[in-house]
Order: C-alpha cells, then sequence, then structure tokens
C-alpha cells in the first residue's frame, strides 16, 4: 500500500510544541507584513495576495492547533518510558506503543526521532534517528514469543546501503536468533533483546535523574573536577585560602573559601 503524503499540520505534530508556534509566528508576520509589501506588477495576483493576507490570522491560527497536541503526545512518550518496571511492562504494551517507547529512549539521549506514523510499509522501518550527522535506521519488532530471525537483519542492512545510513537498530521485546546474532556481529548493526531495552530505559532514567540533582559543594559548577583548597600567590588576595578546580588551567573556576 502506497504511503500517505505528510502534510505540514502532520509534519507540525510530530515536533515539538514550539516549533508550531514558531512557524505560526512567521506565517502570520509575512501574510500580514512582508506579502502586502510586495509589488508584483500584476492586477490580478495583488488581488490575490490582499485576500491572503486578510485570512493571514486564521492561516495562523490553524498552525498553531498542532502545538497542544504535540505537547500532549511528548508528555505522553515521557509518561510511558517513565512507568515501565521491567520487561513484562514493556510486553505488555501495544504495537504503536512499543515505538514510541523506543523512539523516546533515544529522544532523551539527543537524538532527533521521526516516527513512521504514515499507513503503509515504509520498507519496515519504524523511526528513523538522527545525531551528529548520524542516519540510523531502526525498526522495532514488538514479538512476545517468536524469535527475530535472520531475514529481519538482512533486510534491514539493504535498506541502510540504499539510504546510505551509518547504523541500523533492530529492537525486539523478545530475542534474536544466533543466526541473526551472527550475521550482524561484523556489521553495523546493533540488535537490542527485550531485557537491554529495559536496561537502556533504566540508564537514561537514571541519568536524567543524576543531571536533577545539584552538584555537591566540592564539585566544580563548570566541568564537574573536584575543588581543592589553594593558597593565593599573588594579586589582592595573596595568602588567601580560595577553592580552585583542579582541572585548571583548562578551567579558571574559583570560589572564596567561606
Amino acid at each position: 500500500m502506497a504511503r500517505r503524503t505528510e502534510s505540514m499540520l502532520d509534519l507540525l505534530v510530530q515536533s515539538p510544541w514550539w516549533v508550531s508556534v514558531l512557524v505560526s509566528g512567521l506565517v502570520l508576520v509575512f501574510l500580514k507584513a512582508i506579502l502586502p509589501s510586495i509589488d508584483f506588477g500584476n492586477t490580478a495576483i495583488s488581488s490575490f495576495t490582499k485576500g491572503i493576507s486578510g485570512a493571514a490570522p486564521f492561516i495562523s491560527l490553524v498552525l498553531l492547533i498542532p502545538a497542544p497536541i504535540a505537547a500532549f503526545n511528548a508528555w505522553r512518550k515521557r509518561r510511558i518510558l517513565d512507568s515501565q518496571k521491567g520487561i513484562d511492562s514493556i510486553r505488555a504494551l501495544g504495537w504503536h506503543e512499543f515505538e514510541e517507547l523506543v523512539g523516546e529512549a533515544y529522544r532523551r539521549q539527543g537524538y532527533i526521532v521521526k516516527e513512521n506514523t504514515t499507513p503503509g510499509r515504509d520498507e519496515g522501518i519504524d523511526l528513523i534517528l538522527k545525531k551528529d550527522r548520524h542516519l540510523v535506521l531502526v525498526q522495532c519488532k514488538h514479538w512476545k514469543s517468536a524469535k527475530v530471525g535472520v531475514n529481519i537483519i538482512r533486510e534491514l542492512l539493504g535498506v541502510m546501503t540504499a539510504k546510505q545510513a551509518s547504523n541500523g537498530i533492530v529492537i525486539t521485546s523478545g530475542v534474536f536468533t544466533q543466526e541473526a546474532k551472527n550475521f550482524a556481529a561484523d556489521k553495523p548493526l546493533d540488535l537490542i533483546e527485550g531485557n537491554q531495552l529495559f536496561q537502556l530505559i533504566d540508564r537514561v532514567r537514571k541519568k536524567e535523574t543524576t543531571l536533577r540533582k545539584p552538584l555537591p559543594a566540592d564539585v566544580c559548577p563548570k566541568c564537574g573536577g573536584e575543588l581543592i583548597l589553594r593558597t593565593a600567590k599573588m594579586g589582592q588576595s595573596v595568602g588567601q585560602k580560595f577553592w580552585g578546580c583542579s582541572n585548571f588551567p583548562k578551567c579558571r573556576f574559583t570560589k572564596s573559601q567561606n
């Protein structure tokens, strides 16, 4: 079945909520302030642009509609990931929630995640990840009993070659056959089984918790190095004690002893 072409509203729903707000504002400024000032030298075109300019508030409002939907979807996906207790809770998810779980796990690792939300197969690709100019293709296999065989891995490798992807990932809530593991061993392919997926989710959550915690008093807030008590040897503070970063001279953070 052929894929349905995504509209701008579809793309905005998949983007962070603030993208809709930004696009809406830019369109409003362009249609209301910039377009009417352009001289097209044609009466018919000028009349058309005048009509478009008059409809600018309505068009801008329509482009704002995806913002709350995108915000809700982002909250819902975060909740799916945060609520996982183990492999059993992962296997209890529906196939679409499973894909959203995987996407959220990589999103929190700094990847730009594009989900395949259109009807029809996109060569078996469920997620497209981008980070540091690397393109990664992901297949999600929410199979609770059957093992993922080597044919799936071969197909993904072929799609990777066609799309010039740097890496491919197959994630399953179950396990892979030994033949599949052997085939992927020397290739830019990562096979992640159910228990490994939960470990990935757990690491992501623990990392976020660590980042939210305040740094200890003896840790440099700039680079995370250890703060060492030093004595000033020059300047107006000669002889006075101060805390300096152990990574000096790369990091020059200091604070008074008191």
